[in-house]
């Protein structure tokens, strides 16, 4: 029996999460990447219980906590170095069902690339979604004069249309194929801060994982398993900024003085490898992540902010998600998008909201405004211990539409609880 066509663009985590997922459904996909070589930003990306179970169900969950950090004890501090609140590891393992883990995300991409049969990536393939397909009456054209009849949705490339049953568009928060299915949009706005990003050597002295909160600025610091640290770094500024040397010159200037390591550790980067993105955000919610035969995955659906760690997760769920209401990979079949849709858009949009209200508590430039912030992040955390992973309640402790491994048991032992969307 013929199979069903995927033509996913963009071939980031969710991309090809996405892939994997539809390929193990039956269906034939091709991932179109505009980059020459998948070549992952450097930097790391943690992954909670609800992204693991999703991995899970795809069969790389165990792979992906082999080769991850898993959080111990860390927590919050300020600029000083003296600790807001702990937070230990375990009890948050033990409330959301899994550990949360870090990993580079070179290690993740390359875990998923092996999961794919060769041949299914396509590096240095810039495509444009032109049909979103989906038949006469739905609103989203008919193929008519592709020649692939009006079900297909169509997607060029420099090597000609390619025409398919489902196009996944994961072309991240820029999305070209977001503006086109939903032109009246104004897409994601800026947040008011941007963000660095670093991996170095192993520092030499030992140090506990830590945020750090001052005014207007974070600092953040976690151990890869190999020994390397992963470092972000957060300054509100205005957007389209740029160090007038280099990045790490910026780094010293903002966090020099700050508690150890955080200066060990700006001193350890290369010039070169300190990364510099401006942080967007949907704001304004889409009105449906699909429209025809064409879906939206990640980023190009619900853009946030980073402050739940949450933007890479959330689209591995969303591939998986997408997967299961994609039906079986068979010749002629529907994907299910308006469920795709319906479970995904309220969650996430919740999550976008959240990670909103986070950084403008994390964010807090005025003297008396991050002092009022430290005095009640303190408190709280000695009155009520374990408080703040509350704030992670209904989002690492989700489970897929699939019943997954559950994560952090071995293998076979299946998970018994409800699955929920």
């Amino acid at each position: 029996m013929n199979q069903s066509r995927a033509v996913v663009i963009g071939g980031g985590i969710g991309g090809l999460t996405a892939a994997i997922a539809l390929h193990q459904r039956g269906w034939a996909v091709t991932v179109l990447e505009r980059a020459p070589a998948l070549t992952p930003v450097g930097a790391g990306i943690g992954l909670m219980p609800n992204a693991q179970r999703a991995l899970d169900v795809i069969g790389l969950g165990d792979r992906v906590r082999e080769l991850s950090a898993w959080q111990g004890a860390g927590g919050l501090r300020t600029p000083g170095g003296r600790w807001l609140n702990r937070m230990d590891g375990q009890a948050a393992a033990e409330r959301f069902g899994g550990p949360l883990v870090l990993l580079h995300r070179a290690t993740l991409v390359g875990i998923l690339c092996d999961a794919l049969p060769e041949g299914t990536v396509r590096t240095g393939a810039a495509a444009t979604l032109t049909d979103p397909g989906g038949g006469p009456g739905d609103g989203s054209g008919d193929g008519s004069g592709t020649g692939f009849g009006p079900r297909a949705a169509v997607v060029d490339t420099p090597d000609g249309a390619l025409a398919a049953e489902l196009v996944v568009a994961a072309d991240g928060a820029r999305s070209a194929a977001r503006r086109m299915l939903f032109p009246g949009h104004p897409g994601p706005v800026y947040a008011g801060y941007t963000t660095w990003r670093v991996v170095v050597p192993p520092p030499g002295r030992p140090f506990a994982p830590h945020e750090t909160w001052g005014r207007g600025r974070l600092w953040g610091t976690q151990p890869l398993k190999d020994g390397r640290v992963y470092a972000y770094a957060m300054a509100v500024t205005p957007a389209g900024g740029h160090a007038p040397d280099d990045e790490r010159a910026e780094l010293r200037r903002l966090f020099g003085d700050w508690h150890d390591p955080v200066p060990r550790i700006i001193d350890a980067a290369a010039p070169g490898d300190v990364l510099r993105h401006d942080v967007h955000e949907m704001r304004s919610p889409l009105p449906a992540y699909h429209r025809g035969r064409a879906a939206l995955i990640g980023d190009a659906a619900h853009a946030m902010q980073p402050t739940l760690a949450q933007g890479g997760n959330q689209a591995i769920e969303d591939a998986v998600v997408l997967a299961h209401h994609a039906g079986p990979g068979t010749a002629g079949g529907v994907p299910d998008l308006a469920a795709y849709t319906a479970a995904r858009l309220p969650r996430t949009t919740a999550i976008v909201r959240q990670a909103h209200r986070t950084g403008r508590l994390s964010g807090a430039g005025g003297v008396v405004t991050a002092a009022l912030r430290d005095h009640l992040v303190a408190g709280v955390s000695r009155l009520v211990p374990g408080l703040v992973l509350r704030n992670f309640d209904g989002i690492a402790d989700w489970r897929p539409p699939q019943r997954p491994y559950a994560a952090g048991t071995p293998r076979g032992q299946r998970e018994e609880g409800r699955a929920e969307h």
